[in-house]
Formats: C-alpha cells, structure tokens, sequence
C-alpha cells in the first residue's frame, strides 16, 4: 500500500537525505537528524496538531518506532527554527520533483493569516513592525496578523510564496518574490499568470511582461473584456480551493506563532505538508493529487 502516512514519510526521508547528500557534522552527530526533522514537521502537520507538546507526546507513544528519539518541547521548536532555510529547499525540490514543475500556468492569491484579535495582544506581541492591520474581503472583516502570498500550479503545488504585511501592495510583493528567483519565470518561456484584479496595473503588466509573463485576470466595468477571461472562472476557484487546504485542513490560522522566526517557520511547515502530500500522490499515481485524507490518521 503506498496511500498512508508511513510510506509518505519513508519516501520523504530517503528524499531529503539525498538532497543533502555530501552533508557533513563537525563533531558527533545529531541524534535526531535534519531528515528526521523534516519528516516530523510534515507529520505533525498532516495529523492536525497544532500544539508541539501535544504532538511530541503523541509521537513517543506512536512513532518512536519510526524517531527513535525525540527532544523535549524547547529542543524541537529551536531545531525546527535553525532549520526554516532547509524546508524552504525541501518545498522546491519536492515541486521540482514532478511534471507540475515545467507547468506553464501559475495561480498567484494572498491569504490572511491572523496574529492576534484583542487589542492587548497586538500592543505586546513581539510581531509589531511587520504584522498589521488589514482587511478581509472573504469574510468582510479586519484582522491583525500577515498575508500569505502564494504562486502554485493548478494543481496547487507550491512555486515560491511569502510573508508580509497586509499593508503592502500586493503587487509589490509578487514583484519581490520574482526578483528574488528570477529563474522561475526565465526558465519557463511564454509563462501565464492568473491572477484578480487586484494585481491590475500597466506599470505591474508591463514589468510581467519584461520578465515573459503573461497576466490573466479579470477586468473591470470601464474595460474591455480581456483576452481568455471566460475562462477565469473556474480556473480561480482552484487558488480558493488551495487556500481552503491550507486554512481547513493544515491549519494555517491556527499557527499559533508568536515571533518573526514561529510564524515563519510555521508557516513554511503547512506549505511543506502541503506539497509534500502532492509530491507523494503524483508519484504514486493518486486521483486526487492534493487529498491528504490517505495521511491524517
């Protein structure tokens, strides 16, 4: 049976232990493993626990055959912490591990991701700076916390993503997430992007357009019908339906993160979960290549 969680994790370690080939340690070796990590996070994250002393607890009792050892609360969270530039790798080599990889069609959106609702929290909380106030059109309401830009394929693997504050344009943001991989869009000539209206800006086309991106989205009543836009429908409610997986079924808002290093390492652990479940479905040959129903038990 390839369709459970052991296998995935199996599949997932043997994949980052490769991508990490030529590793050395100074010294004696971890007893828990940067793989070992990784596969943890993932697996937290697919089983829906959203507090690490909880699910520490949970894998001593049911995965020690798997984690041999586990640290205690303060050791797991420091390690998962260091290693943020490791799973941010893990995301695009697992991407770059299937066809969806050298899809020429991108979905880009940005999603809340709340930090805080009473007042108090907001005037302690140790985001200040860079969380802020903004509003949610989704659910007609403001909120305190970051948005969470993402570009993926159509089948919601994760490309590149990223966190600010809802405070900055959007299309500024989506701009920085490119200049910081050009070879994403270089790499993939005559490359479209699918996007709302809040990404419309001639200035923002124009410079899509020097990079060899065509922009998709809807227009607007003083305009034109634009090219392919019938077709917009059905093609933005997969970006909704990404969104609802990672805030419905990997507990985006509950993150529970508060610092720079928690929520983005947090973050980052759901986007993993997310296209590492992919990843594995692809390669297995699932129907349903985002479900993660085979891992959550």
């Amino acid at each position: 049976m390839t369709q459970d969680l052991n296998t995935l994790l199996t599949a997932l370690y043997v994949k980052i232990d490769d991508e990490l080939e030529g590793t050395r340690w100074l010294g004696r070796p971890p007893k828990l493993t940067d793989s070992e990590l990784i596969c943890l996070a993932v697996a937290q994250v697919l089983l829906g626990f959203h507090s690490e002393a909880r699910w520490l607890r949970f894998a001593r009792t049911q995965l020690a055959g798997m984690f041999p050892y586990l640290p205690k609360r303060p050791g797991y969270n420091k390690h998962l912490r260091a290693a943020l530039p490791l799973v941010k790798r893990t995301i695009q080599a697992l991407a770059a591990d299937t066809a969806f990889w050298f899809d020429d069609v991108w979905i880009t959106d940005s999603t809340p991701v709340e930090c805080g609702r009473s007042r108090p929290t907001v005037m302690r909380s140790n985001l200040a700076g860079w969380a802020g106030y903004g509003y949610c059109r989704s659910h007609s309401r403001f909120y305190w916390g970051l948005r969470l830009f993402l570009v993926c394929t159509p089948a919601g693997m994760p490309i590149t993503w990223a966190l600010a504050s809802p405070k900055i344009d959007e299309r500024d943001v989506l701009t920085a997430m490119l200049d910081r991989d050009p070879h994403l869009a270089t790499d993939r000539p005559g490359l479209l992007l699918i996007a709302d209206k809040g990404f419309a800006s001639r200035q923002f086309e124009t410079d899509l357009a020097d990079r060899g991106i065509t922009l998709l989205r809807p227009s607007f009543k003083h305009e034109k019908t634009r090219v392919g836009e019938p077709l917009l429908k059905s093609v933005r409610q997969l970006i909704e339906s990404v969104n609802d997986t990672l805030k419905g079924q990997l507990g985006l808002e509950q993150h529970g993160g508060r610092t720079f290093e928690g929520v983005s390492t947090r973050i980052a652990q759901r986007v993993l979960a997310m296209a590492a479940a992919i990843w594995h479905n692809h390669h297995t040959g699932a129907p349903v290549t985002r479900s993660r129903t085979a891992f959550d038990h």
